[in-house]
């Protein structure tokens, strides 16, 4: 599959990068009577004319300074990061926050093999060993492949894994000795030790099985990219097999984009084929497999596969497997215990659904060497519950009208579990502490957003913090959450930015007197006497959030520098509230969350510092698609807006996304047909933007295509740009500027 995938790249460039929706955070509005608005200041003193569009956009411009790549090594004492400089591997100590040595430093590479630069690294639980790998080339939003070395800590010296080429997923054993990796979708044991590099699988086959990584789908909408996993005293390896065979084939078009190299060598178009899975389609069919080092045997695991596994891990014991399952419509979820040796599974305990299953659930699950903890929304919220080996419940161990979002661990000296969770509202995040008497407590009671890396004895983290105006910061704590050390606080990067404009949260209603988070960004020299033009931005897809108050430089805040109003609101169907809140749009997507933009815009438009007449709309991916949807709405106060990348009718998107909200088209046949933007052309009456990408892997330019056709044959006038090579972040070339800029000129001939 993904050799398929290398030929494109050769061909166009081919690079993905994370889905972006213009991502702005979670936050409040209430009406206009009452209205409870909350302003975070940020003093300076530069002049917002001191910031350009590359100063917003540009990626590496408008990002504060970062620790790359931090791991907790296992003598729970120090930590390991990349160096600034990107040519080393440091050792800081937590207790101090000081660096006290080095893991590994290109320069000190003894031997004849050696490399320039590396991408990532793996440490070995003893320390011995250290996987790195470099010559990075992307296949989908997360995968990739890389030439892979291990390094000797003692000798200071470098192996390349393999002498056959890139490799994908490589994972080191626990201790250090063996490398799995995949190559041409078959699994290969790099022993190194001995020298051998040999195949585990030989049925693997592009576009057929894929062995050890996943499919497109199960990388995109579970997150899955790698399932290879060692046991825990490294005599056997599990792994997922996936078989595509069913699965249509998608083909498009593949035209160079002028980024390339040689963009003008293309004469015909090459094409890129690959399995999609469209909604109400058959799906890659999976099983579990287990692999004996010693006597080079595999077993298939016996378990009852509705339709997918979205995790397998092993035990704390390192010896049984834990493997998740969820049917077709993922509302019925199933944790099995299987033994490697008889293949056995029992199923330990299941939860269901009336709409669907969250996947932050069954992502957040920790085993333990006689326990397990796992996210559950059993009570209307996540919340997280210690389970036995033998599927009993052994406490709840976090409760209230709040969700966990993050699990970290469970300290074996004090019995304290810790987690980041929304207990300061949903626009934010603390880390908070259990303890042994299931008292919950904000280690650090501050709005913003808050997150740990936690050292491996869970006595000490790094905490990463920032609010909608203070840029990330990073200091050492201990499990108290005193801080020991601040490591970075971005203070240069805030001055670059103080004269940016500024968001204020407030909660606003929709049309039932339901209470949406919010924000408002006004423009760096607002003047309370003048009328703006509004600008609406939104992702607002089934539990996203857009308003959260963390720091993100974004487009959407020079749009505000040039004299837009710009807000977003996070209406039904978003997350971290309730699951009655998302859940309302199950089966019916794009209703409610039109209506809920739609009420938001007139509030906004009704302040008097903004023109009504001048109230457009934006949005990339699900916010294209909420885009269009809103401008064809009979009620639509929109005058213009801009659609990127958007999805136009759900029968044109990947099956796990779409019916985990809307089941399948031959079971909900209507809703699929109110949901369908390409049925509400009729209504658009707004001036369209449009814009996508022709090599879009994920929303797929048939998309645009198939809507602008039913505009045309409707006479509707518009604008459109296709953007011939890009996928769906449109990121490639720095292109990010370009783009914002035709979004300024456009809004300005329709808004101002």
């Amino acid at each position: 599959m993904y050799g398929n995938r290398q030929t494109l790249r050769a061909a166009c460039n081919f690079r993905k990068v994370l889905l972006i929706a213009i991502n702005f955070k979670d936050m409040d509005l209430k009406g206009i009577a009452g209205c409870s608005i909350v302003t975070l200041a940020l003093a300076g003193s530069l002049n917002a004319s001191a910031l350009t569009i590359e100063d917003y956009i540009a990626p590496g411009k408008n990002s504060p300074v970062a620790i790359k790549e931090m791991r907790p090594l296992s003598d729970g004492l120090t930590y390991a990061a990349i160096s600034e400089d990107g040519r080393s591997i440091d050792i800081f100590e937590y207790k101090t926050g000081k660096k006290i040595g080095t893991l590994f430093s290109i320069d000190g590479i003894k031997g004849d093999l050696k490399i320039d630069s590396f991408d990532g690294y793996q440490v070995s639980d003893n320390g011995k060993k250290i996987l790195l790998w470099n010559n990075v080339d992307k296949i989908y939003r997360h995968s990739f492949t890389a030439q892979y070395f291990v390094y000797d800590v003692m000798r200071s010296t470098l192996k390349r894994v393999s002498e056959s080429g890139a490799q994908r997923g490589a994972v080191l054993s626990h201790d250090g000795r063996m490398v799995a990796y995949v190559r041409d979708n078959n699994i290969f044991i790099s022993n190194l030790d001995y020298g051998t590099d040999k195949p585990i699988t030989s049925d693997g086959e592009i576009n057929r099985i894929i062995n050890g990584v996943s499919d497109w789908s199960y990388e995109e909408e579970f997150g899955v990219v790698n399932t290879i996993r060692w046991s825990g005293d490294d005599t056997s390896l599990a792994y997922m097999r996936f078989d595509e065979s069913e699965v249509p084939t998608y083909t498009f078009d593949n035209y160079k984009s002028f980024c390339d190299s040689n963009p003008l060598s293309d004469v015909y178009p090459s094409q890129y084929t690959y399995k999609y899975p469209l909604a109400g389609y058959p799906n890659v069919k999976v099983d579990v497999k287990v692999y004996n080092i010693d006597n080079r045997t595999t077993k298939t695991m016996d378990i009852p596969v509705e339709s997918y596994i979205p995790s397998i891990e092993y035990d704390g014991s390192g010896s049984n497997l834990m493997v998740m399952t969820l049917n077709r419509d993922q509302n019925h979820l199933c944790l099995y215990k299987v033994n490697p040796g008889s293949t056995v599974a029992t199923m330990l305990l299941e939860e269901r659904s009336n709409a669907w299953l969250s996947p932050s659930i069954y992502q957040m699950v920790s085993y333990g060497k006689s326990s397990f903890v796992i996210g559950s929304e059993r009570s209307g919220y996540c919340h997280l519950y210690e389970c036995d080996y033998n599927g009993n419940m052994l406490r709840q161990l976090s409760k209230g009208d709040w969700n966990v979002t993050q699990y970290y661990g469970k300290s074996a000296k004090t019995g304290c579990h810790y987690a980041q969770a929304t207990v300061r509202g949903a626009i934010n995040r603390n880390v908070i502490r259990i303890d042994a008497k299931g008292v919950v407590s904000a280690m650090n009671n501050v709005d913003g957003f808050e997150s740990a890396s936690f050292s491996s004895n869970m006595d000490y983290y790094v905490r990463t913090y920032s609010n909608a105006l203070t840029p990330t910061t990073y200091s050492v704590c201990d499990s108290s959450g005193a801080v020991i050390k601040e490591l970075e606080n971005n203070a240069a990067y805030a001055a670059k930015y103080a004269s940016a404009p500024k968001k204020e949260f407030l909660t606003v209603k929709n049309a039932n007197g339901e209470e949406m988070n919010a924000y408002i960004i006004k423009p760096a020299d607002f003047d309370g006497s003048k009328r703006y033009p509004l600008l609406m931005t939104q992702y607002n897809g089934p539990d996203s959030q857009e308003v959260a108050n963390r720091w993100k430089m974004e487009g959407v805040y020079y749009l505000a520098s040039t004299g837009y109003v710009v807000a977003a609101v996070d209406g039904r169907g978003t997350g971290y509230r309730s699951r009655e809140w998302a859940n309302s749009v199950y089966r019916h997507l794009g209703e409610y969350e039109a209506q809920d933009q739609i009420a938001a815009a007139r509030y906004f438009a009704s302040l008097p510092y903004v023109d009504a007449a001048r109230v457009g709309c934006f949005g990339w991916s699900y916010g294209g698609y909420m885009t269009l949807m809103e401008l064809s709405s009979a009620n639509s106060p929109f005058k213009a807006g801009v659609a990127m990348a958007p999805v136009t009718d759900w029968r044109y998107y990947d099956s796990i996304y779409t019916e985990r909200y809307m089941s399948t088209p031959q079971q909900n046949e209507g809703g699929y047909a109110s949901s369908s933007a390409l049925n509400h052309t009729s209504g658009m009456n707004a001036r369209l933007l449009i814009m996508s990408g022709t090599s879009d892997d994920n929303v797929h330019f048939y998309n645009t295509l198939k809507y602008t056709s039913k505009l045309n044959y409707e006479g509707k006038v518009f604008d459109m740009m296709a953007l011939a090579g890009f996928e769906h972040s449109l990121g490639m070339c720095n292109a990010r500027v370009m783009l914002f800029r035709k979004i300024e000129d456009f809004l300005k001939t329709y808004l101002k």
